[in-house]
């Protein structure tokens, strides 16, 4: 019996497209190990979405190849790296054994079986196909939480992304589909479903012909056992009513809400193509502000071709203004194949990242202000650990892995996975402190 290991990079999309891999292998007799160190065989499930990305996928595909002179037999490298570069990966990496591009991934077995008759497998091409039914997942996440993928694919065209070239159109799952996965994570002890897509606002509109996303939520809220609901990557220019609504007065969807907005200014969004502006955004902040202690988190793209200093400066009071409470700032990547590439001017690199920065101790100061304010309240916080005499874990306010943490200070018996309520005594700009 062959050892498989899985690296997964990139965003909670590819999580679950490894997960699947996982299920795959294993039916076909593979073992399944966590220790790359163990593998016989190697799958690098890779991001290729902006230039830091591709180059970590690309520095973790070199340094994996070196275990060929140990264990390691085979090295494979899948996802969004392998769609967009995929010849060239095979070219000018020869340590990499197969490629597999993001529509191509429920071939692995196939694959494998190929690799080990000496040949070199290259299957890309196949971005637009719907692979999430009939797969079963082998988690990787704690099992008290789980992602839900609920779409693939983008057609938003904005002109800085790449992602339609490499996951595709559009595509929603079926809401029966999805209410059959929810049901099955939640009896192995998902607690926390995060509700994922490139756009999962858009949910059902290719479909049913409508937004399905609040008639998708007060299904899966009907499950038994399941306590928090969570939703990422909900673009501003679907966000309606109706789901504010849902959101407002389904006590199991966490009043949390991760909402990409890019930047403030007309003329920005108008470049990016972001089918929205200042107006319509400022009215789903308002919109979003009606629900009593929500959390909005977002993203602000900075040194977008031609970014002005006003326009950067319009950007910085914005989110003074705004005051949300969870923000990332990134640097924009010129990436071939988008429309922005031949944008000009390009912004310098080192403007950009002193943007970045300046953007950032502004949110800094805002972050740490907002979480003063919880001192002496309740939170009710989801345990995932204990470290160095301490439990920590997270709030309604944050999501695994890019938000912050609570620390609990406590004298029960704790475990992974339950709740408490905790009272916060302390704060720092990210993160609580409380006791139980």
């Amino acid at each position: 019996m062959k050892n498989v290991g899985i690296i997964s990079l990139g965003c909670p999309k590819n999580t679950v497209d490894s997960e699947k891999m996982l299920a795959i292998l294993k039916e076909k007799g593979y073992n399944i190990v966590n220790d790359k160190n163990k593998a016989d065989i190697l799958i690098i499930n890779t991001c290729g979405f902006i230039e830091d990305a591709k180059r970590e996928s690309i520095e973790y595909i070199i340094e994996m190849g070196k275990l060929k002179n140990r264990r390691l037999k085979y090295l494979i490298a899948t996802g969004c790296l392998s769609e967009r570069y995929n010849k060239e990966l095979l070219k000018e990496l020869p340590e990499l054994d197969a490629v597999i591009g993001t529509g191509d991934f429920p071939k692995i077995a196939e694959v494998i079986e190929e690799i080990e008759k000496g040949k070199t497998v290259l299957e890309y091409g196949h971005a637009n196909l719907l692979n999430d039914e009939g797969i079963q997942r082998i988690l990787t996440t704690p099992n008290y939480y789980t992602y839900l993928k609920i779409a693939e694919g983008c057609s938003n065209a904005c002109s800085f992304c790449i992602i339609p070239k490499i996951r595709g159109r559009y595509r929603s799952r079926k809401m029966e589909d999805i209410l059959r996965e929810a049901e099955e994570l939640v009896k192995k002890g998902a607690k926390e479903l995060i509700l994922i897509a490139q756009d999962t606002t858009k949910y059902g509109v290719d479909v049913y012909k409508k937004f399905m996303l609040p008639q998708l939520l007060k299904e899966i809220s009907k499950i038994d056992g399941l306590k928090w609901i969570r939703l990422l990557y909900a673009y501003p220019d679907s966000v309606t009513e109706e789901l504010v609504e849902e959101i407002k007065n389904n006590e199991k969807i966490v009043k949390y809400i991760d909402i990409p907005l890019q930047h403030s200014h007309d003329e920005v969004l108008k470049r990016m193509n972001r089918n929205t502006n200042r107006q319509k955004i400022e009215e789903v902040i308002s919109r979003l502000r009606s629900i009593p202690n929500m959390v909005i988190r977002t993203t602000f793209m900075v040194g977008f071709p031609g970014e002005t200093e006003e326009e950067f400066e319009d950007l910085k009071q914005f989110v003074k203004e705004k005051r949300f409470e969870r923000v990332g700032v990134f640097t924009y990547s010129r990436e071939e194949g988008t429309k922005s590439y031949y944008m000009k001017p390009q912004i310098k690199k080192n403007v950009k990242i002193k943007r970045q920065q300046e953007l950032m101790e502004i949110q800094k100061e805002i972050s740490y202000q907002h979480n003063l304010s919880k001192i002496g309240k309740q939170l009710e916080v989801l345990i995932e650990g204990f470290e160095d005499g301490i439990y920590y874990g997270r709030s309604y306010m944050d999501a695994p892995e890019i938000d912050g943490v609570v620390y609990v200070k406590s004298d029960k018996k704790l475990k992974a996975g339950d709740f408490v309520v905790a009272t916060i005594t302390d704060a720092y700009e990210y993160d609580l402190v409380g006791e139980y």
